[in-house]
């Protein structure tokens, strides 16, 4: 698996890895910001963005996946930082080879097992007639029966492009993002990285909550937690200078 991936900056290396539905497009203005400072990796993860598609979509595969990425960058130890399904990758990454994570910083998500909440999501996406579109407003359109929310459908419609017959199509994997969904949902498991780790949350986001609190020490004892009030489940876009500040300041102490 060879993931697609772009690096600007130098410094320090830090990998970032994006959430379900997202590529490395979505850190376009922190990979500026962080890239003053560090060497900073952006990646698709499989199944999105320019990466190749596979039928299988696990975090053992998603960590081995960046694990292979280092190693054919030459790089042994890097800092390390997901969001939302790319905080899990990260998670696992560092419970399967602790030797090759520095730093952690886990954006918005918890290791544990979350419902579906992605159903109207994916109804969404599958009524986007993309054989017969003509333009990203119709897709729109189509979408927001399912999706109200028009910062969400924006996310989602970045995936659009067309393809090599000029037709719009979806550069992620739909198919095996919906049938592997079970796996996506699930919690990353491993022994305990005793490093430094940061959690980000929202504060307007459900994903993290202090009930997580217990298995996050278990899995990551040298944890802290920062809060960005007026963000939800994407602080690094909502509050973006807050969030940069945060990041350098934990990665450089």
């Amino acid at each position: 698996m060879q993931l697609h991936y772009s690096i600007q900056g130098q410094g320090e290396p830090l990998v970032i890895l994006h959430g379900l539905f997202g590529t490395l497009e979505n850190w376009g203005a922190q990979i500026k910001t962080l890239a003053e400072q560090f060497t900073v990796i952006a990646v698709d993860m499989r199944n999105h963005g320019r990466s190749p598609h596979d039928s299988e979509m696990t975090y053992p595969l998603m960590a081995d996946d960046v694990i292979e990425l280092l190693d054919h960058l030459g790089l042994d130890t890097v800092n390390l930082m997901g969001h939302s399904m790319g905080g899990k990758a990260a998670m696992q990454l560092v419970l399967n080879c602790p030797e090759r994570v520095k730093r952690l910083i886990v954006v918005d998500i918890a290791p544990v097992e979350y419902e579906h909440h992605h159903v109207d999501v994916f109804k969404g996406l599958r009524a986007v007639d993309t054989k017969q579109l003509t333009s990203r407003g119709s897709a729109d359109q189509q979408l927001q029966a399912y999706v109200p929310e028009l910062s969400v459908r924006a996310f989602l419609l970045k995936n659009l492009y067309r393809n090599a017959e000029k037709r719009f199509a979806w550069r992620m994997n739909l198919d095996a993002l919906e049938h592997q969904y079970q796996h996506i949902s699930q919690a990353p498991t491993g022994t305990p990285f005793d490093q430094p780790t940061l959690f980000i949350k929202g504060a307007n986001s459900n994903y993290l909550l202090p009930e997580h609190r217990d298995t996050i020490l278990s899995l990551f004892p040298q944890a802290t937690y920062k809060l960005i009030q007026g963000a939800g489940h994407w602080p690094h876009a909502e509050k973006p200078a807050l969030f940069s500040k945060i990041v350098q300041t934990f990665l450089s102490a």
